[in-house]
């Protein structure tokens, strides 16, 4: 994403990368820390593993709490209960659209952090999200694929507490 390009996402995404956080903290990072100590405290560490292994872990702590950090400094929640115009798809709404084939998708919109294709979570900026965002029921759109260009058709749109 380019720089400056706000990370939107949703309560449930904002809460979630919160909780992650805390746990890494307070409860992953002290464990592991603990271990390297006990591991310190014998001795050679050359050829310790607890030792080797636990100093790599928490550097991937370290690491992803920072990442986590610098996420939440930017994020802007974006809650989709409180969307008002509930005729277009916008960020956070669930959209039901019709393929070529005669097949059904549904799909969410959601923050790139919180994507999840298997779910049927989608990111905001996924080339079917972004085709889709604005649309209305009833709407054609087409979408640029690998195997070509694709008319779809927005059959429903849903916000959640509707």
């Amino acid at each position: 994403m380019p720089p400056g390009t706000p990370f939107y996402m949703t309560p449930a995404g904002a809460t979630a990368l919160q909780a992650e956080m805390k746990r890494l903290w307070t409860e992953e990072r002290p464990k592991v820390v603990e271990v390297v100590s006990w591991a310190a405290s014998l001795g050679d560490r050359s050829e310790n593993a607890d030792y080797q292994y636990g100093k790599r872990r928490l550097r991937e702590i370290d690491r992803r709490v920072r990442f986590i950090t610098k996420r939440l400094e930017r994020v802007q929640v974006v809650d989709p209960t409180a969307q008002t115009r509930r005729d277009q798809v916008f960020f956070g709404a669930t959209v039901t659209y019709a393929r070529g084939d005669d097949s059904e998708v549904t799909i969410t919109i959601v923050g790139v952090d919180e994507a999840d294709p298997d779910r049927g979570s989608i990111s905001w900026v996924a080339p079917v999200a972004r085709a889709l965002l604005g649309k209305r029921v009833g709407d054609l759109v087409k979408l640029r694929t690998p195997a070509g260009a694709e008319e779809i058709e927005v059959v429903a749109i849903a916000y959640p507490g509707a």
